[in-house]
């Protein structure tokens, strides 16, 4: 009896390293994915090991101020996600998924490198100096900040490819037609998620205690062979891997229609939508397109309608003058959540806190355990607990009260579910500014303003609540973000979704950088936020600042997000439902 077809012996859109349509019992599947979840965990490590403690390091042993460490810490960590759109580009246009996930691995582990062998050679450090009153430490030369700048954003480079394809490739080791395998794609985004979470818990517990009590050579040189490690982990799976064609970047798209748009701007738009060309009007059209949904025409935008209007002066027409209309719609989904997009950056303005000031003013606090000091870094801790232990309270206790009052049936929407997370990090803020006041307040009483280097007796527990609200917040943030862009973004341009994202990430470190740079110029050297001594700053205020500009986003938030209206609902208002548009082109 010969099987259904979903379960023959050859994959229909898989292919193996061969070139040869991938056999199903012999490719793809757990054995594939374990070994992609194994990189992914060893680049979370890696990325996550260098920067939580960057901080401290930049300080206490490049000597550099409190404000050009947290900047450079930001712009690191923007740098690497903001790559993540890059290496989304060259995987989708260029070298697929499996190509970039290994050339960039390369580079992760070759600018980590680098940095270890920095930590090792005396000569590419300042020279050794406790930061008392008495003493003058010498900042870090030219040369040594060269060779420091390209080991991180080597590694930067690294991150930004093998991020944005690593989740992409292991969903392609499972077959969406096949039920048993498109249940087991579930359960690989779940472990997914937790090999990231096993991954950061690794960085701000081990890590940072052997970074600060080892040395940096140890803590980096670790990272340096866990790349290493993932990365030829990655490799031996070759031969059982499963790969996709190229479909290209959705980034090419919206610039085709742009450009066609401009091109063709001094033409009439119709004023019967059907005169617009469309995915019906050509056979190759149709089979181009097979896979993406068809979508109604729409008021808003118009002057992108002109992509898709039939010029009759131009012979030859290519996406650059001539879109269809779903591509237009598309293009005019993506627009559409724009305001949603650059309303979500200022949370991760707030998230760069806790690996930059936060962890400078546990450095000043009583950290003991007993006769066991925590790492300053380590109290990021209580910030990835707080992530893992909010979202099962989400599922059990928020989810099912959300779904009776709101008469949801998945309890808050992804929009809501941002809300929260911007009202929470707010909350954090207000948090971090008290605690600052009276951490101040203590080294007042004790004396202890002019020197930068005495713990103060204060414990370092009164942070814990800023970490854990903030953690609290991305928990919620993160995945109301993903769910929104997923579930949004056209179905032809889902990597668009992934790099809608990663950028709110990357645009809210650069963002912390702007707001550092320019309130260290502004408050000047007499009474600065931002000092080199915290003990003499005023850091609370910058906590302020970032409160009523949370706030006043926020505001701005609720009055897009009340204007937004979901795909499936806009469709259904158009008359037509999601299942019979897709069925268009089956």
């Amino acid at each position: 009896m010969s099987l259904p077809i979903t379960h023959g012996k050859t994959l229909p859109d898989a292919w193996d390293y061969r070139g040869k349509p991938a056999e199903r019992s012999k490719s793809g599947g757990w054995t594939s994915a374990a070994m992609i979840l194994g990189v992914e965990a060893c680049e979370r490590l890696t990325t996550l090991g260098i920067a939580v403690n960057l901080v401290t390091y930049l300080t206490e042993t490049m000597h550099l101020g409190n404000a050009t460490s947290a900047t450079t810490v930001t712009n690191f960590l923007g740098t690497s996600f903001m790559l993540c759109l890059l290496g989304g580009f060259v995987a989708d246009t260029f070298l697929g998924r499996y190509l970039t996930i290994g050339i960039f691995a390369t580079v992760q582990a070759t600018g980590v490198t680098i940095l270890t062998i920095s930590t090792v050679i005396p000569s590419l450090k300042p020279p050794k100096c406790t930061m008392d009153s008495a003493t003058t430490c010498t900042p870090a030369s030219g040369i040594q900040l060269i060779i420091l700048y390209l080991a991180l954003y080597m590694t930067a480079l690294g991150t930004g490819g093998l991020k944005s394809s690593v989740s992409g490739f292991g969903s392609d080791q499972f077959d969406e037609s096949d039920p048993e395998e498109k249940s087991q794609m579930t359960n690989f985004f779940n472990w997914f998620f937790f090999f990231i979470n096993i991954g950061s818990l690794s960085s701000v517990t081990v890590l940072v205690y052997i970074q600060d009590n080892l040395g940096r050579e140890w803590g980096y040189g670790i990272c340096a062979c866990a790349i290493v490690i993932g990365l030829v982990v990655f490799l031996s799976g070759t031969r059982r891997y499963r790969f996709k064609k190229l479909v290209g970047s959705p980034l090419t798209q919206i610039a085709a229609v742009f450009v066609a748009a401009w091109k063709k701007r001094h033409l009439e738009l119709p004023t019967d939508s059907s005169l617009l060309f469309e995915i019906d009007d050509a056979a190759e059209g149709l089979k181009k397109n097979k896979k993406k949904q068809k979508l109604p025409h729409s008021k808003q935008f118009r002057f992108l309608d002109r992509a898709a209007i039939k010029d009759p002066s131009v012979p030859e027409a290519n996406k650059w003058n001539l879109a269809t209309l779903t591509d237009v719609e598309e293009v005019k989904l993506v627009l559409r959540m724009l305001p949603i997009w650059a309303t979500t950056v200022i949370f991760w303005t707030v998230y760069a806190q806790m690996t930059t000031f936060s962890v400078s003013q546990a450095t000043t606090m009583d950290r003991h355990i007993g006769s066991f000091q925590i790492p300053p870094a380590s109290l990021t801790v209580f910030f990835v607990a707080s992530i893992l232990v909010t979202v099962p309270i989400y599922d059990r206790i928020i989810a099912p009260i959300a779904k009776k009052v709101l008469k949801n049936p998945q309890g808050l929407t992804p929009l809501q579910r941002i809300g929260v997370g911007l009202v929470l990090s707010i909350i954090a803020m207000i948090a971090a500014a008290l605690t600052e006041i009276k951490r101040l307040r203590s080294a007042r009483s004790h004396g202890l303003t002019n020197n930068p280097s005495a713990q103060i007796p204060m414990s370092v527990f009164w942070l814990v609540p800023q970490f854990l609200l903030v953690g609290a917040g991305e928990a919620f943030t993160y995945i109301g973000q993903l769910d929104f862009f997923l579930r949004e973004c056209p179905k032809g341009m889902k990597t668009m979704s992934t790099g809608l994202f990663l950028s709110t990430l990357s645009l809210g470190f650069f963002v912390s950088s702007l707001l550092v740079t320019i309130v260290h110029k502004v408050t000047g050297t007499k009474h600065p936020w931002l000092s080199d001594n915290l003990n003499r700053g005023r850091l609370y205020d910058f906590y302020w600042l970032l409160a009523v500009l949370s706030s006043l986003n926020l505001v701005v938030y609720l009055v897009f997000a009340k204007w937004y209206v979901y795909k499936d609902k806009r469709l259904a208002a158009e008359g037509i439902e999601l299942e019979e548009a897709e069925a268009t082109f089956h």
